[in-house]
């Protein structure tokens, strides 16, 4: 298929845990499949392969978005493969004249901004822009600002959540194995939490794991996450309807055109999803937030700030079969 590469090259520019970027591509006469890489998936912090499945929709998402802008129409399905694994069927149609080159640059310079926000507040109108954003059948989105009740609990919520995570030697091992600690390894792999983007020097591997490791206790990332929380204006709290597949690749069609035009009015963002990653606390935020008792799937804090090192991506030919 023409422009086959291209259209993939932007679908891999989508957000992943840990940017284990879990996917890969099958190229047909008239269609593009995304498939789900379980070799890259997080099996402690993302059991179910929820968030995995999140990703997948948001890579899809930019594929339809790089179709448009090459003039093309889509339509999409999700099928099952003989072995039961969900997939992301994309065909790609006939021309259309109204093609859209200017999502091809937002798609580049989505980025995953994990520092310190500096405080300002997204103001009232930009918000409305953000919630004007259709979402997908059975998938909603809520905002909560900085000083409100909710925004407490939620920042509650996370503490506990960082509480939990940083206890079990599983998910601090898993996590470990997604950093990447000096150029070699971003290099060899092209994928992970590179040390620029957790803002810190390059290192030998053995070196940097002993330093990184003796930061993940729960006490250092909570002091490190509440400065993240109160310099931020507002939580974002995505939900479904119900916890299934079909819901999780529909939030990630929302999700990735939310944050696209995040990226358009200039707002970082990043994720906070320990309480949404924890079955007892995802049930707390339900009863707790008026979220209609939907299942909190995605949680993002916004604010304005510096820009920060945008992650590496595969090669196209690495996730193209």
């Amino acid at each position: 298929m023409e422009n086959a590469k291209q259209f993939i090259y932007y679908a891999t520019k989508a957000p992943s845990g840990h940017n284990s970027q879990p996917w890969w591509f099958k190229v047909g006469e008239n269609s593009i499949e995304i498939h789900p890489d379980l070799e890259s998936a997080l099996p402690v912090v993302d059991p179910r392969n929820r968030e995995l499945y999140v990703s997948l929709g948001c890579a899809a998402e930019n594929l339809r978005m790089a179709a448009a802008a090459f003039g093309h129409t889509t339509d999409y399905d999700i099928r099952k493969s003989k072995k039961g694994i969900t997939f992301i069927r994309i065909s790609i149609k006939e021309f259309d004249t109204d093609s859209k080159k200017n999502q091809l640059e937002l798609i580049e310079k989505r980025q995953t901004n994990r520092s310190i926000y500096n405080g300002e507040k997204v103001a009232n109108n930009i918000l409305d822009e953000l919630k004007s954003i259709q979402k997908e059948l059975d998938v909603n989105a809520y905002y909560f600002e900085n000083g409100s009740p909710e925004f407490s609990v939620i920042k509650e919520y996370i503490k506990k959540g960082n509480e939990i995570q940083m206890n079990d030697p599983d998910f601090r091992n898993e996590l470990l194995s997604w950093i990447r600690f000096n150029k070699s390894e971003v290099k060899h792999t092209n994928n992970g939490l590179t040390f620029k983007v957790m803002g810190s020097p390059p290192t030998p591997k053995f070196i940097g794991k002993r330093i990184v490791a003796s930061f993940l206790t729960p006490d250092k990332l909570n002091k490190s996450d509440i400065k993240k929380i109160d310099s931020a204006s507002h939580f974002i709290v995505l939900t479904t309807k119900t916890d299934s597949t079909l819901k999780w690749i529909r939030m990630g069609f929302y999700m990735e055109s939310l944050l696209l035009k995040l990226t358009e009015l200039g707002i970082p963002n990043a994720y906070l999803n320990p309480p949404c990653e924890i079955e007892s606390l995802s049930k707390g935020l339900q009863k707790e937030l008026a979220i209609n008792g939907e299942h909190p799937t995605i949680l993002i804090r916004i604010g304005y700030a510096e820009k920060q090192p945008i992650s590496p991506r595969k090669a196209v030919e690495e996730v193209m079969h």
